[in-house]
């Protein structure tokens, strides 16, 4: 009993202090401002990203009891290896449609302003529903891809710790994963949710125009420091 308690303790602070890496909550509270996300919805999502994470880990964890540990934990940390690349990529894109998207509506805003407003009346509308149908779009894959991104990038020590609990019977296996989990998914929720509140007392006009590349940018610059630190 003493053994599945230590198990148990040891797995909510493993869940909980590799949560405190920013690429763990920094991209959602980054996105949820470009996004205009409430702090439910930020919440919602990055919970669901953080099942996602944990649960690939868990299944990496159960394939490696069955089957040998080496194997799958050594894949486990190949997909931990390219969780900075992945970022990378997907906050370069990110930025990329952000810079098109404020370029666009800059030439919109120009035409107008210079009283061609007959002229390019229907021209502008046109664009304007483009323009306002692209970003809905976007919104609902965004967090498909966040979802994408963090299952690719389990976190193998869960692993070693159902080794140590498989022997103690399948109940303290899953208590043990049950708090890996909790304690993961709680951790990043705990430190969205303040960080989307500062990032939301933000209101420089800019913030509007390039929201989307800026969070962009900081979804890459968070790859860029994981992959600098190792984490």
């Amino acid at each position: 009993m003493t053994l599945a308690l230590a198990l148990v303790g040891a797995a909510i602070s493993i869940g909980a202090v590799h949560t405190c890496a920013p690429d763990h909550w920094m991209p959602f509270a980054a996105l949820s401002r470009a996004n205009r996300w409430s702090a439910r919805r930020t919440a919602s999502i990055t919970a669901m990203c953080g099942l996602g994470h944990v649960t690939v880990s868990v299944l990496l964890g159960v394939l490696a009891l069955v089957f040998g540990r080496e194997i799958f934990e050594a894949f486990g940390k190949r997909l931990e290896s390219v969780a900075g690349l992945l970022l990378i990529g997907f906050g370069v894109a990110y930025a990329a449609w952000g810079i098109r998207n404020a370029i666009a509506d800059h030439v919109h805003r120009n035409a107008h302003a210079r009283g061609h407003h007959h002229h390019h009346l229907k021209f502008t509308s046109h664009a304007a529903m483009a323009t306002s149908h692209e970003p809905s779009a976007i919104n609902k894959l965004t967090p498909f891809g966040l979802f994408l991104l963090f299952s690719a990038d389990p976190c193998v020590a869960v692993i070693p710790l159902m080794f140590a609990s498989a022997p103690l019977g399948w109940t303290t296996t899953l208590a043990v994963v049950a708090a890996y989990e909790v304690a993961t998914i709680a951790t990043m929720v705990l430190l969205v949710l303040p960080a989307h509140a500062a990032v939301a007392a933000v209101r420089p006009l800019w913030t509007d125009r390039y929201g989307d590349a800026v969070a962009g940018g900081v979804v890459a610059a968070v790859g860029v420091v994981v992959m600098a630190l190792g984490i």
